[in-house]
């Protein structure tokens, strides 16, 4: 049964509501690097990332150890957003992470289940560098939970599966911080 380690990106330059794609800062920077040292004795095993800028310069640190460049997986990218308004954003992201996937609309449905199909379709240990949302669309379907937030991963932390091709097992939780998404 291939182990899956999702890191959640390292702490962005910017606010949810103040950037699309916003890179790491100084300390995301730190996050990655240290991500990088608690898995580079553990592999090398196949890299997979978010296309998203936090999510790609999270992953450098341990591409660059190993010696070799991440899948970019969009599958296991941030959850698809109600708008590409910054304004909007933040109180269309409340609203989502206050209920459950049993209530959402059939587009964010389908992205839950595409992150979960990815997980479950890696064939070997991997490590998955992605983000807030979809970490915890992970630990829910391995807990059999509804909600969209089970779980509060800190940047930088890594939580880690088991997958036998059907289903999730929660290894271990990632080190848990009460997260806000910023504004600018």
């Amino acid at each position: 049964m291939p182990r899956i380690h999702l890191i959640r990106h390292g702490k962005a330059a910017a606010g949810f509501d103040a950037d699309l794609d916003p890179g790491l800062d100084d300390t995301g920077r730190a996050q990655a690097e240290a991500a990088a040292a608690a898995m580079a004795t553990k592999g090398p095993m196949h890299l997979v990332t978010s296309p998203l800028k936090r999510a790609r310069e999270t992953a450098l640190p341990l591409a660059r150890h190993w010696g070799f460049e991440p899948t970019v997986a969009p599958e296991v990218t941030e959850i698809p957003l109600g708008s590409n308004d910054l304004q909007v954003r933040r109180a269309w992201l409340d609203s989502v992470m206050a209920g459950g996937w049993s209530v959402v609309t059939p587009e964010l449905a389908a992205w839950r289940q595409g992150v979960i199909d990815y997980l479950l379709g890696l064939e070997r240990e991997s490590v998955v560098f992605s983000h807030y949302i979809a970490i915890n669309v992970a630990v829910g379907a391995a807990r059999g939970d509804d909600e969209v937030v089970v779980f509060r991963p800190d940047n930088g932390s890594i939580t880690s599966f088991e997958t036998d091709g059907g289903a999730l097992q929660l290894l271990t939780l990632g080190r848990e911080a009460v997260t806000e998404v910023r504004s600018g």
